[in-house]
Formats: C-alpha cells, structure tokens, sequence
C-alpha cells in the first residue's frame, strides 16, 4: 500500500451531493498515479460503436451518479478507502477523430497507471477500449485472465472490414496474445446472431462462454466459485464488464441492447464473486446517457465500479 492516509470520498454530511467535485465518488482528483493503489479513469471514446452512439458521455454521467456512494461496503463488509489509496485521474486525451490514434494514447496513459503500481478502474467509453487496456497490461505483467460480462462475444474478425471496432477487441486480443484463453471467461451472451456458429469461434480459443439463457432465474454464487477455481488466487485477472449484459429493463442507456439479460443481483454476484482473484484492473463500459435520461444505467455502473474497487487485492472487510 502506498499510503497510511488514503485519500476519502468528500461526505454527504460535509458537502450535499449535489455539489462537490465531479470526480468519480467526489475523491480527490489527481495528475499522477505516483502513491495511488488504483484509481478511476475516463475514456470518453465511442467512434467504435456500431449502433447507438453517447457512450464518450459515459465518463462525466458515471462520476455524477456516484456522488452517492458512500465508503463501506454494506453487503460485503469491504472497507477500500480504510487501506488502499484512491483517487480520479480525470479522462485520457483521446482523439475523437482517429481511432488509431486513439488507442496508442490510451495505452500509453495506462502503461504510466500500471508502472507506478497503479490499479486502474476504467469508465468507458465504448468496448474497443478494452484493447489498449489489455496491451499494457500484457505488456507489464504477461497474458491475464479474463472475466468479461456482455450480451456479445466481441470476436467478430471484422467490422465493415475494420479491425478495430467495439466487436473486435478480444479477437485482436487473443491474436496478440494478451489473454490466457483457458482462463477467459464470458457471461451473459445472448441474443441474435449473424450465423449459427458465432459463439464457437470463443469455444475454439478456450472461453468458457456462459449464455443468459443457461442462468436466468439463477444465483451466479456456484458459477463464480468454479471461476475462483479455475483461474487461481495467483494469476492475474481483468474484469471488463459491458453495461449491456444486464438486462434493458435495468440498463436501457447502451449502444446495443439485447432482450434477456442479467439481472443487477447477478452482475453483483458476478463481481463480488471476483474477490480472492488477483485483479490487476478493470473496466464498466458501453454506459450511453443520451439513452437513459433518468440516470439509472449511469447509476448502476458507478455502483459496478465500486463492487470493483472492492475486490481489488488488499481490501479490508470488516
């Protein structure tokens, strides 16, 4: 742990919270990842969707739903801000209007986060920003597994015959060699697709592909246990969960719905479920707020990211 003063979020009972800063959990703002043990960074990049646009708005509606988060844990006794030091490093510069470009730079920003022992928590932002993420990460600390929640696979090869697009990242990932594939696991895929064997193509490099339907109406304990077991206490994990793997009915602000989906018990138990994994970070992205103007996918994924922070390795639990 960097610090024996960890940085709190401002209070509701000092500042309403309606006011404030607007950083994420209204936690000090920072410039440099030096002395932080994780903190929350904005890629406000959505020129690789396919559908609905919005989701570079994603960052600033997610920072201002969460002004009401509180610091503990009710559920899980997770106590994050009593030992590990956290702050918002604001957004990565990214150029709206070249994805290449785009993607070297959010890599290079995360490659700084990671070198200073840096846990990065990643408010998207469309999906193609999982990539870069995963390049520097691979690039620091080898292939990671990967717990990726999602009503799409994203291994198209291509999309309109780009490569890099919010479809492609874990097929250009796993080409890269950024993912330990036996170690990959996707859940909540669902809905229609382009030929009957999209799904197969995940199953071939080693996914253990979870579709919504096989888990409605279930408590996903049991399938995050078999998770844990897999993947290990040791080897390092990526979250990257797709706001659009939970149901419309509780997610409707994203790009690419699809009918079917998670319920927000299950993406609880899915991240909760991650605690003992070794995550090295994660992302909450596809969050679309010109698509949910009552705020509450925002605030669902401002609630998904703290889950995140919780899990990270060196949380107390009281």
């Amino acid at each position: 742990m960097h610090t024996a003063t960890p940085n709190q979020p401002l209070g509701g009972n000092t500042m309403p919270r309606f006011a404030g800063p607007g950083t994420m959990m209204r936690l000090p703002s920072a410039t440099s990842p030096e002395g932080l043990d994780a903190a929350f960074i904005g890629v406000p990049l959505d020129i690789g969707t396919s559908n609905r646009p919005g989701a570079r708005f994603g960052p600033r509606q997610i920072r201002a739903e969460s002004a009401l988060l509180r610091p503990y844990n009710m559920a899980t006794g997770a106590a994050p801000f009593d030992r590990l030091n956290v702050a918002d490093l604001g957004d990565v510069p990214i150029n709206t209007y070249s994805l290449d470009k785009s993607l070297a730079i959010v890599s290079a920003f995360y490659d700084t986060v990671l070198a200073a022992g840096c846990a990065p928590l990643t408010l998207g932002g469309d999906h193609t920003i999982a990539l870069p993420i995963l390049r520097a990460v691979a690039r620091r600390i080898g292939p990671v597994a990967l717990v990726h929640v999602d009503a799409h696979a994203d291994v198209n090869d291509d999309m309109f015959g780009e490569r890099i697009a919010h479809g492609t990242p874990f097929r250009r990932a796993v080409e890269e060699g950024l993912l330990a594939c036996d170690k990959v696991w996707q859940i909540g895929l669902r809905g229609t697709g382009y030929a009957a064997d999209d799904f197969d193509w995940p199953r071939a490099q080693g996914f253990t592909v979870v579709q919504a339907h096989e888990v409605w109406y279930q408590s996903l304990a049991p399938l995050m246990a078999q998770v844990r077991e897999r993947i290990g206490p040791t080897h390092p994990v990526y979250i990257s969960f797709d706001i659009d793997g939970i149901d419309p009915s509780f997610a409707g602000g994203t790009g690419t719905p699809e009918i079917g989906g998670l319920t927000v018990p299950q993406a609880l138990e899915i991240v909760r479920g991650c605690r003992g994994l070794n995550v090295v970070g994660a992302d909450l992205v596809e969050v679309s707020p010109p698509y949910d103007t009552s705020g509450n996918t925002a605030l669902l994924g401002a609630n998904l990211l703290y889950e995140m922070l919780c899990v990270l390795p060196g949380v107390p639990f009281r």
